[in-house]
């Protein structure tokens, strides 16, 4: 039985010497000491979530649910795509890339409004990737130049009754972050990322590993004209990521397993895969050496020395602000057929293995 799930954390260190020294290296930090406590470590538990997914075509793609916000916008981008031929209209083709750019703005949209820990706030999970609700939003890309204006949609909320009032996040989400994809010898399917959020976490290290600075994945900012932000900081409270572990399954058996480190970044990097694969038959190594094309806010982020600078001009006529910039992705996956077939991003220092 397939049994896929996400779970965040993990376990063995929170009580004893060495939470007694995390605690201590937290307390003298030069310039800013912590207030992390022995019981705050003992107190933290591991949580197991059920996975989110999402249809693209004939496939399901599934990853980690709240407050990972990887899995239910790149399921967003997906849906929204899946009225239009990516196939037809091609990789090179500015209009691709419009419609990829604008589904990606109006799920990010979504996510700075709704995405947050589900243990404290109500998220609307299921109605985010709902198909009627995104083929509605996928809607609002049939026009041949750039939205002037991207807002959050209204999406069913799986409780009863109104639905919150939520403003916009202000979270900051620095990129340090790595990835892994391994099918083994008896099948089971791993897409794993990792991170401690900034480069060297905190610059705090305890018994040889960093600690993490993942606070600024909150929003620091609680309320936005009176209104508050679901990201918003708590106690006990899990911060929002950008991760986007994720396995790909048709007819109920995994396909590709891919994820990326990337920042707010490796969702637009692994959905941008996900299309080249199905859509514009690349192989996975293909796939993952796409130059990338990234718009999360309005601005068009393109890959500096690539063949995505060249689509400056095209993108600027259709009204987008542009930015030519190193993207460093590390793109890791696993085609998973007859035989497996991996695929590294040549940005970084990953390489595929095994037999």
């Amino acid at each position: 039985m397939l049994r896929i799930l996400a779970a965040e954390g993990a376990e063995g260190f929170y009580t004893g010497p060495i939470a007694a020294d995390i605690v201590r290296t937290v307390a003298t930090a030069a310039g800013n000491p912590g207030v992390l406590a022995e019981m705050d470590l003992a107190l933290y538990q591991v949580k197991e979530r059920p996975a989110s997914c999402a249809s693209y075509r004939a496939f399901e793609v599934c990853g980690m649910g709240p407050p990972s916000s990887g899995a239910l916008t790149v399921g967003q981008i997906l849906g929204m795509l899946g009225g239009y031929d990516l196939a037809a209209l091609g990789a090179e083709n500015p209009d691709s890339w419009r419609l990829i750019g604008d589904a990606s703005r109006l799920a990010f949209a979504d996510r700075g409004r709704y995405m947050a820990d589900s243990d404290f706030v109500p998220v609307p999970a299921e109605g985010l990737v709902d198909a009627e609700y995104l083929a509605v939003r996928g809607a609002l890309l049939a026009g041949k130049v750039a939205l002037t204006e991207v807002a959050a949609g209204k999406p069913e909320f799986d409780h009863a009754g109104p639905p919150p009032l939520w403003a916009d996040d202000t979270s900051i989400e620095f990129p340090s972050t790595s990835h892994l994809s391994i099918v083994d010898q008896y099948g089971n399917v791993l897409s794993m990322t990792t991170t401690i959020e900034n480069g060297f976490g905190s610059r705090l290290m305890s018994n040889g590993f960093l600690l993490n600075n993942e606070l600024t994945d909150f929003s620091f900012r609680s309320h936005r004209d009176g209104v508050p932000i679901a990201n918003r900081l708590e106690p006990g409270k899990r911060p929002r990521s950008s991760m986007a572990p994720t396995i790909v399954l048709r007819d109920g058996a995994p396909v590709l397993a891919i994820g990326s480190p990337g920042g707010s970044r490796i969702i637009g990097y692994v959905a941008t895969a996900i299309v080249a694969w199905a859509d514009w038959g690349l192989n996975i190594q293909q796939a993952l050496a796409l130059p990338h094309a990234v718009n999360r806010f309005g601005t068009y982020d393109l890959e500096a020395e690539t063949a995505a600078a060249g689509l400056e001009g095209a993108l600027v006529d259709m009204g987008y602000k542009v930015k030519i910039r190193d993207l460093n992705s590390g793109l890791h996956a696993i085609e998973i057929g007859e035989t497996l077939k991996g695929g590294a991003d040549p940005r970084r220092e990953g390489i595929a293995l095994g037999e």
